[in-house]
């Protein structure tokens, strides 16, 4: 549903955004009309929901099934000690809400695979950040941004590494599913492996500054290339993504 325009309060909470020539009011205004979907309120969704929430994204979905542990407060940024044991989805709304309460935020408290990626969860979804955490979910996703021509956000992170793409689904574009043709399942997860709690971040920061920009009508510099961050030495490579013709989802 179309938001009404920007207010001259708003105007000025957002005043930071509209000096830079590459936004302007407009920018600004894009990014208050647009609706972003979160997949995964843990490390990368915390970082992602806040630097979004802050920047005035007008419209914000979260999705995620699990519920807060002790184990997650060393890198979840959004929680607190009294919310363990909480959903997810609703800590994170209250925290987003009072950082931005004229934002809309909806969740949904399941599990994102093929059977809830229905065109009603895609209606009106103007980008997709995938902060999931293993290899199934992100495949479903990409099929689901893929159909609806969605541009999709990717990254991940584990140990003091991570990385980030974005697929923008245009015709004769690239998808996630040319680059994970490549990786097999994680075998290990956080738990077993560990992760640096600001590599988290890091990825989320990386993903929410593509995100706006995309959303903004910006150039995105990861639309055909994978960023790796390795934390320990702090280098930053990018590879270009090809497109692979045997692709199960965008060469059919």
């Amino acid at each position: 549903m179309q938001k009404a325009p920007l207010t001259y309060q708003q105007q000025l909470r957002y005043s930071r955004h509209i000096m830079l020539p590459q936004l302007d009011i407009d920018g600004q205004e894009k990014l208050w009309q647009s609706h972003a979907l979160i997949v995964g309120v843990g490390g990368l969704g915390c970082a992602v929901s806040q630097y979004l929430a802050a920047s005035g994204v007008g419209t914000l979905t979260l999705i995620d099934n699990d519920e807060i542990d002790m184990t997650n407060l060393q890198r979840q940024i959004l929680y607190k000690e009294s919310d363990i044991g909480s959903s997810k989805c609703s800590a994170a709304k209250k925290q987003l809400n009072a950082l931005n309460s004229e934002i809309d935020i909806n969740t949904i408290e399941a599990f994102f695979d093929v059977n809830t990626s229905t065109e009603q969860l895609f209606n009106n979804i103007d980008i997709v950040i995938d902060c999931s955490d293993n290899l199934a979910t992100r495949n479903a996703l990409n099929s689901a941004c893929f159909k609806a021509k969605v541009p999709l956000v990717s990254g991940s992170a584990i140990r003091m590494e991570g990385q980030v793409a974005c697929f923008t689904m245009d015709e004769n574009s690239h998808c996630y599913g040319c680059l994970s043709q490549f990786f097999s399942e994680q075998t290990q997860s956080c738990s077993e492996s560990g992760v640096l709690s600001p590599i988290v971040g890091l990825i989320g920061s990386i993903q929410a500054t593509e995100a706006l920009k995309i959303l903004a009508g910006l150039p995105s510099g990861l639309s055909e290339h994978l960023l790796l961050v390795d934390g320990l030495s702090m280098e930053f490579n990018r590879f270009k993504i090809a497109k692979n013709s045997q692709c199960a989802v965008c060469s059919i």
